[in-house]
């Protein structure tokens, strides 16, 4: 695999359109390029609108205000242009931030490699269950070399297992007590052995003495921002159990500083590791065990114009960059079009 390095910082150009040649072609993709730089260049203002549960920015941009290396992009920037945050920001009002009326774009932040879990096996006994899982790391369709840290969440449990995938494929064994009943989390981070800054994450649900597990979001909906977490309350009758912050080196258990009826508040930390952070609280609903999930910074991220029918725009490119992410490497598209003549 090529390695990829932060100081590279090379953009990468698609046309995905035929491209109409007449006197405005040579400056329209200059012009594409520099508004791709300046969207992760540029903080915007508030500087902190990232932060804010309310305020949409005023000018837009996704560097971080105190960043000391350029493309590095704010956490919470990300994640108020995820639609899954209760408190994001519209591609109305970000369009409108910035400011180019004959613009349209779309923004897409995703782990430079991919990791895949598939349940293969499962041997029951009469004390316990044995899960197998197989786990996959590549990136264009190329194995990565990877350390996984492993994590399974289930009712009033939580373990750890190391890994390492010298091939990219590993495989992981999970034992659950048949007193434990619900919807269990196997939550695999994997982490690059060519570059520690490289990290992704695959969170896979399976049944334990139980039905098939819910979709997510069906119980709570996550929002980090700030480094507090809001859980709102989906259902009727939740009563919330444990939460967790889990990254491949550390991991915490969070305590609730808000609570009500409607949803709850946890203080996240701040981890000292290279990876995205994957957050899980469980609870019940009546008598169901549910464990719901989300990330910070919120990835994968699509945010923005949909080019999926690109014949209604008479030029679109994309261009690809390496950013950080609280010191972690994360592969940001930034795509713009503009409109027919």
């Amino acid at each position: 695999m090529v390695l990829l390095v932060l100081s590279a910082m090379a953009a990468t150009s698609k046309i995905l359109q035929p491209f109409v040649f007449n006197g405005r072609s040579e400056n329209t993709s200059e012009r594409w390029n520099a508004l791709s730089k300046y969207i992760l260049q540029n903080i915007g203002t508030p500087e902190d609108w990232g932060e804010s549960r309310a305020v949409p920015p005023s000018t837009f941009g996704l560097a971080r205000a105190d960043g000391s290396m350029p493309y590095e992009v704010d956490i919470d920037k990300v994640c108020r242009l995820n639609s899954e945050n209760a408190y994001a920001v519209t591609y109305g009002q970000a369009f409108m931030a910035l400011g180019v009326a004959d613009a349209s774009f779309r923004i897409e932040v995703k782990p430079v490699f991919e990791v895949n879990v598939s349940l293969e096996a499962t041997f029951p006994s009469y004390n316990d269950t044995v899960y197998n899982f197989e786990v996959l790391t590549t990136r264009h369709g190329v194995t990565v070399e990877t350390e996984l840290a492993c994590y399974t969440v289930a009712q009033s449990y939580l373990e750890l297992h190391y890994v390492d995938t010298s091939d990219g494929r590993g495989y992981v064994n999970i034992t659950l007590s048949n007193t434990v009943t619900g919807s269990a989390l196997l939550v695999v981070i994997a982490k690059s052995l060519s570059d520690s800054r490289m990290a992704t994450f695959y969170v896979c649900a399976f049944a334990h003495n139980s039905l098939a597990p819910n979709p997510k979001g069906t119980f709570l909906r996550l929002s980090p921002l700030n480094y507090s977490l809001d859980a709102s309350f989906i259902q009727r009758d939740i009563n919330l159990s444990e939460a967790y912050a889990l990254t491949f080196d550390y991991r915490s258990t969070l305590v609730q500083a808000t609570s009500n009826n409607e949803s709850a508040t946890y203080g996240l930390p701040f981890f000292l590791d290279s990876c995205p952070t994957v957050i899980v609280v469980t609870g019940h609903n009546s008598t169901v065990f549910f464990a719901e999930w989300t990330t910070y910074p919120q990835i994968p991220l699509r945010a923005g114009a949909d080019f999926s029918n690109a014949t209604s725009l008479s030029n679109v490119f994309s261009y690809t960059y390496i950013v950080s992410i609280n010191s972690a490497a994360y592969e940001c598209t930034v795509w713009l079009g503009d409109l027919r003549e």
